[in-house]
């Protein structure tokens, strides 16, 4: 279960999904096992195998649109129609309780108070921060906001221009360019929480050395102290196995091969 449960978190913060196997040491030795699956052996006494597919299932993004253009409102419907979360909010409005960990955060005040809501923006945990400007615009309020002390690795982030370049468009179908560049960076991983792997906490585990499974150290897993040293099994005839001569698994353990 630890194995699985740390593959799980894994999956989680790469966004791919995993194929694994779990079996008896010399009957996964026998199997033809292909190219991208994990294998597990399993050693308790029960016979027989699994197949576990873990895919992610991660929750829809969440799309700040700030700025109350006609492009502005247009994203906002595209973003709802994909079956995203929206929220428009006026440049004076922005605040950080409007983003969390998994926001992408569009800037389309449009030269009316970019660089208050943008300084704003960069000081939250946003996935994402874009600015509908052009590069040059860009610069410009990237360098105003670092001569007032803005941190310039937060700036740095800040992506300026946003969008796929569909040529010459109407005011509103920016918004569809918009939507097609926040698809392809969701595709591509950049819409995840930067903070996913503080919020994913690894426990602490032990070797059941009874039959070799990976065990979390918690109280639930049988715990034995031995020698000033603490013990986890995955079954009670684990335990009871290593309580009548725990001296012979604990050797066996120090003569194991690394």
């Amino acid at each position: 279960e630890p194995v699985l449960m740390r593959e799980a978190r894994r999956v989680l913060e790469e966004g791919s999904a995993s194929l694994v196997w779990l079996g008896q040491p010399e009957d996964l030795e026998k199997m033809h096992v292909p190219e991208g699956v994990m294998t597990i052996p399993i050693s308790c006494q029960s016979d027989g195998a699994l197949q576990i597919f873990i895919e992610p299932v991660m929750a829809a993004p969440h799309v700040v649109i700030v700025g109350r253009s006609p492009m502005a409102v247009t994203l906002l419907d595209l973003v709802r129609d994909l079956g995203w979360r929206g929220d428009l909010v006026d440049g004076g409005e922005f605040e950080p309780g409007n983003v969390s960990a998994s926001s992408a955060v569009i800037i389309a005040t449009q030269g009316h108070g970019d660089e208050d809501v943008l300084a704003t923006a960069v000081e939250t945990e946003a996935a994402f921060i874009g600015v509908v400007a052009s590069a040059k615009r860009g610069r410009v309020v990237r360098e105003f906001l670092a001569e007032q002390g803005g941190d310039q690795d937060k700036l740095a982030r800040v992506q300026v221009p946003i969008g796929i370049d569909l040529g010459h468009t109407g005011h509103r179908e920016i918004a569809v360019s918009i939507l097609a560049d926040l698809v392809r960076r969701r595709a591509l991983g950049e819409l995840k929480p930067r903070s996913v792997a503080r919020l994913i906490v690894e426990p602490t585990t032990a070797i059941d050395l009874v039959c070799g499974m990976t065990v979390d150290a918690v109280d639930e897993n049988r715990p034995f102290e031995y020698g000033g040293v603490t013990y986890f099994f995955c079954a009670p005839g684990c335990r009871k196995a290593f309580e009548k001569d725990p001296d012979s698994f604990i050797i066996t353990q120090q003569e194991a091969p690394c």
